[in-house]
């Protein structure tokens, strides 16, 4: 399995809400009642549910050791699909709001050096992962990139950290210098980046020649599989002992919530990981923007809400 997950839901109270950066806000969730909030680690992320068809994911870049309050970073983006805006229009402090998870597609593995590269909002899963590498005395590097130092959220945490920093103010000195960064691949090294999607293309071409296990990514958009032809196919459910057909118009999620079958999911567009599921038979047409080439040739799971079967039929653990 790509990651585990269980799911929590619950009510949090904006307990401080202030400003990061221009155009980027930090929250502060805690319970009303003031219960502990669920554990986590670096790169997790929780779910915000704004509206009864609005849920956006929002990566935890708080202290991971506070049990009372979890952190996210919003960026205000001025083509926003309605999330952000809501936040920034809406989410004041004092107001409640209905989250879910922690869950995590983007954990921080052991390496023996961390090569960090962060675009815009993207910094915010990074920052707990440099506080862990900096725990367990691993060396890291960061590479932060945005638009103007301006618009650069959380510099004050990392202004202590010294020359581990690189800052690419784009108004100043351009775009990070990614052929310099990851020109020589070296044994023992892990690469984590999160930004907007020109960046997670460009990291995954310099990457090519690394070994296939070294980059890691996360994606909070749908990433651009091309052009994809849907066809009908058969699915069995083994612990639930259904089968029916997944007809070329549907989703394999619609038609297993159809049949009865309960199952979790939030984004509907394969980047939050909720729909994660076992694969026992057949071979998947992956949709995803989640698993690495790795993970997709196991073959051993799959998100139903954007995959589909590459065969007949397909046999998921349900």
């Amino acid at each position: 399995m790509h990651s585990t997950h269980s799911e929590v839901d619950r009510r949090l109270v904006v307990s401080r809400r202030r400003t990061a950066a221009d155009g980027v806000i930090t929250l502060e969730l805690r319970d009303p009642s003031g219960e502990e909030l669920v554990a986590w680690g670096p790169g997790a992320h929780i779910d915000v549910k704004l509206g009864p068809e609005l849920v956006r994911q929002y990566s935890l870049c708080g202290n991971v050791c506070d049990q009372n309050t979890w952190q996210v970073g919003v960026l205000r983006e001025p083509e926003s699909r309605g999330g952000s805006s809501f936040i920034f229009d809406e989410l004041h402090e004092g107001v409640e709001v209905d989250v879910c998870g922690p869950r995590n597609n983007f954990p921080l593995e052991p390496a023996e050096h961390y090569i960090f590269i962060a675009g815009g909002i993207g910094i915010t899963p990074i920052l707990p992962m440099i506080e862990a590498a900096e725990t367990t005395g691993t060396s890291w590097e960061l590479h932060y990139g945005g638009r103007t130092r301006a618009t650069m959220a959380f510099l004050d945490r990392l202004d202590r950290r010294g020359d581990n920093v690189t800052l690419y103010p784009q108004d100043e000195v351009g775009l990070i210098d990614l052929p310099a960064v990851l020109a020589e691949p070296r044994p023992g090294v892990a690469i984590y980046t999160c930004g907007p999607e020109r960046l997670l293309d460009e990291v995954e071409k310099q990457c090519t020649v690394w070994p296939p296990d070294a980059l890691h990514l996360e994606r909070f958009r749908p990433k651009d599989i091309g052009d994809t032809t849907d066809v009908a196919f058969e699915v069995r459910l083994a612990q639930s002992d259904v089968d029916f057909v997944v007809p070329a118009d549907r989703s394999l999620l619609e038609m297993i919530e159809e049949a009865g079958v309960d199952v979790v999911s939030s984004c509907q567009e394969g980047t939050c990981g909720a729909c994660e599921t076992p694969v026992l038979d057949g071979t998947v047409d992956h949709r995803d923007s989640l698993l690495s080439q790795q993970e997709r040739d196991a073959n051993d799971t799959m998100f139903i809400c954007v995959s589909r079967a590459s065969c007949p039929r397909l046999v998921l653990d349900l």
